[in-house]
């Protein structure tokens, strides 16, 4: 698995792209398992910060928990537009990591909007990626560029 960081040092046009579609809408989707290995999608405020990618979640939260259990993600940005013509479209996939050390996360998100919820009123995970796609479209033709560790990035496109 690669940290947020070390994606974005070796794709940073990709890496930029990615954050840009989260950060046009805060709302985000993310993917756990839940104990019986089906599929859960919830609603989070993922967090690029600090050269990591992060997320808070309600203390024994349904997502936070499964996360717990079994740390394998996917996370998908809100699209705007079904023809995607409009900023495109980011899916980012991998494994997520408890974090129980939240001072210097909530300091420096403190710094960065004003708001410091307490310690006791979130779970915090760090993300590493195994995998990240960006779709935009271009002319008649969908762009999907798609990151793999250890494979780089594969470029389709589809009319």
């Amino acid at each position: 698995m690669a940290t947020w960081a070390e994606f974005s040092a070796g794709q940073p046009e990709m890496a930029a792209f990615v954050e840009a579609r989260f950060a046009a809408d805060r709302h985000a989707l993310i993917a756990t398992l839940r104990r019986d290995g089906s599929p859960r999608i919830s609603g989070v405020e993922p967090d690029f910060a600090r050269g990591d990618l992060w997320a808070g979640m309600m203390p024994g939260s349904l997502k936070s928990r499964d996360l717990q259990r079994d740390p394998r993600f996917a996370l998908h940005c809100t699209t705007t537009t079904a023809s995607m013509t409009e900023g495109g479209d980011a899916k980012v996939s991998g494994t997520a990591e408890f974090w129980d050390d939240k001072s210097e996360y909530l300091r420096e998100l403190f710094e960065r909007t004003g708001w410091q919820p307490e310690a006791s009123e979130l779970d915090l995970f760090r993300f590493d990626v195994s995998e990240v796609v960006q779709m935009t479209v271009e002319g008649d033709e969908m762009v999907i560029l798609s990151w793999g560790e250890g494979r780089g990035v594969r470029r389709v496109a589809k009319k």
